[in-house]
């Protein structure tokens, strides 16, 4: 064992300040140095969503620092700088989403970010379903400028670029350890893959691939970075055997010892075989470098273990020549970013969107629902606005609004559309979003929903077992939802094509109305300064009884 955890120690007082040290529940004893027992360390990121820059706590550009700058790529360069030396047996991870969230990618696309994660020298990445976000061809562009390894053990892909570099698993030799990578298979429902790109399940996937690998290899060290969320990654633990360690991302959990954390770093699940899992996830945006060392033995089992996620706030110092071509970046999208387009009195609200109402669900869906009545003939306005949860992406601060901070939060590029629907359709669809299952095709719903004014809804859990969410009561106007009537409804395109499983067919024949970033920048601008509070148009209530 070339380091041995006794002498391990780090060059950051940051790294240090951060690290937890802690015990496998099955080993009396640390510092393992017994032939066939190897020590390495892992450094992760996930989810970092194209915050090549630091960011405020809202994840817009840093403009107050008094009030926090966090991230950033190069922050996590100083870190490796002064902490890889001293862990010659290292890896570094990338788990995916590095698409999608700033105007580095609504700007650039992939091309700053390709340059980026080659100067910060990943060893390897999996693949995140943002990745697909501008199609095959985009992504094969990218995949083709970076100079290592992309895993995925579940993607099958007919594209060229995606076919030749997208691998289930790499191996690194001077290690004997091999990295498997698996991409969530909701992917085609919220994302924009090619129809000759498919994703299969990634427990069977992950199984077949430490099967292959051990059947075929002398390698016995196995780690996986999946981009499947921190509920599947601990399923995945559950259902496979021969993988022990886990580095996760997509559903943006923080782990750790930290306020906000929900859970340990590392979580620990027993697999089929009883043995222990460890699982990892580094938060989201890039504020956290996910840090974990272990001891493998000779049958690939983690004995021992050590590390903890690593904050990058102001007093992290950023490296100067990555921080120079960042800077350079920004000159062409600067100007146009920082223009204000209004004021808010009050934080429009993005964190709590995917569990309950949130301030900034409300703005965004009234700022639809406005906008076609503004544009609709006598009679003919929507009854509603609905919007996925999932395309609300930061919170907007209070204070002036810029066209940078609008675009974060909406970074999409959707257009709205309207649709016309039967309540008896409308039922079964928000039924399926409150209860996370499609009612007609029996798959998940990937995100919650905000609505608009005009709209009410009323949910609460089951009464039997209080495990899942019903649907209660649903009021359009002021009258109780009509299965036999026809609503209309202001939406994303992203929606109605089928996208989150709201609707499990989509609907056909749209008209593209404007964008979304624009409806809510010229919102904005009507109604400063924004004063709005919660208004109970997503209501929790009550253990359902039903009838």
């Amino acid at each position: 064992m070339k380091l041995l955890l006794t002498s391990l120690c780090l060059a950051s007082t940051v790294l240090a300040a951060q690290e937890d040290r802690l015990v496998s529940r099955k080993l009396s004893k640390r510092f393992i140095d017994d032939a066939g027992h190897y020590n390495i360390s892992f450094y992760h990121l996930n989810d970092v969503h194209a915050h090549l820059d630091e960011f405020s706590s809202s994840g817009t550009d840093c403009t107050r620092p008094e009030r926090g700058c966090f991230g950033g790529y190069s922050r996590v360069k100083t870190v490796l700088k002064e902490t890889r030396p001293s862990h010659p047996d290292s890896l570094l991870l990338n788990v995916g989403d590095e698409f999608q969230g700033t105007m580095f990618f609504s700007f650039y696309g992939g091309e700053k970010i390709a340059e980026t994660l080659n100067q910060i020298g990943f060893d390897a990445m999996t693949l995140g379903n943002h990745e697909f976000d501008r199609g095959d061809d985009h992504l094969g562009q990218f995949l083709e400028n970076l100079t290592f390894p992309i895993v995925s053990a579940n993607i099958i892909s007919d594209h060229p670029v995606l076919n030749r570099t997208i691998k289930p698993f790499h191996i690194f030799p001077q290690y004997d350890l091999a990295v498997i990578g698996v991409t969530t298979d909701t992917t085609p429902g919220i994302s924009s893959p090619g129809k000759g790109t498919k994703f299969t399940d990634a427990v069977v996937a992950v199984q077949n691939t430490v099967d292959l690998i051990r059947s075929t290899t002398n390698i016995t060290r196995l780690a996986a970075i999946t981009h499947i969320g921190y509920e599947e990654d601990q399923r995945l633990a559950r259902e496979t055997t021969g993988l022990h360690l886990i580095m996760g991302g997509h559903s943006h959990t923080p782990l750790g010892d930290f306020a906000g954390a929900v859970g340990p770093y590392p979580t620990i699940v027993e697999n089929k075989a009883g043995d222990e899992v460890f699982i990892v996830t580094a938060y989201r945006w890039g504020e956290y470098l996910g840090y974990i060392d272990v001891t493998y033995d000779a049958q690939g089992k983690v004995l021992a273990y050590h590390g903890a996620p690593i904050h990058l706030t102001n007093t992290t110092a950023q490296d100067e020549d990555l921080q120079k071509q960042i800077d350079a970046w920004r000159v062409p999208f600067e100007e146009f970013s920082k223009q204000e387009v209004g004021f808010s009195n009050v934080v429009l609200d993005q964190s709590t969107c995917q569990q309950k109402e949130c301030l900034l669900g409300d703005f965004v869906t009234d700022a639809m629902l406005t906008y076609r009545i503004n544009g609709s003939a006598p009679g003919t306005a929507p009854d509603f606005a609905l919007i996925n949860a999932g395309g609300i992406r930061a919170t907007i601060d209070e204070g002036p609004i810029t066209r940078g901070e609008v675009l974060t939060a909406f970074p999409f590029g959707n257009a709205l559309v309207d649709v016309t629907v039967s309540g008896e359709r409308l039922w079964a669809a928000l039924e399926g979003i409150i209860a996370k299952v499609n009612v007609d095709n029996g798959k998940a719903v990937t995100s919650f929903l905000q609505v608009s004014r005009g709209v009410r809804i009323e949910y609460g859990p089951a009464a039997v077992n209080g495990t899942s969410n019903v649907l209660v009561s649903v009021t359009i106007g002021d009258k109780p939802l009509d299965k036999a009537a026809e609503y209309k409804i202001v939406t994303l395109d992203f929606i109605a094509g089928g996208g989150d499983n709201f609707f499990s067919t989509p609907f056909e024949n749209l008209v593209l109305l404007d964008t979304l970033d624009e409806v809510v920048v010229r919102h904005i601008g009507a109604t400063s300064p924004i004063d709005i509070a919660l208004d109970g148009r997503l209501k929790t209530g009550e253990k359902y009884l039903g009838t």
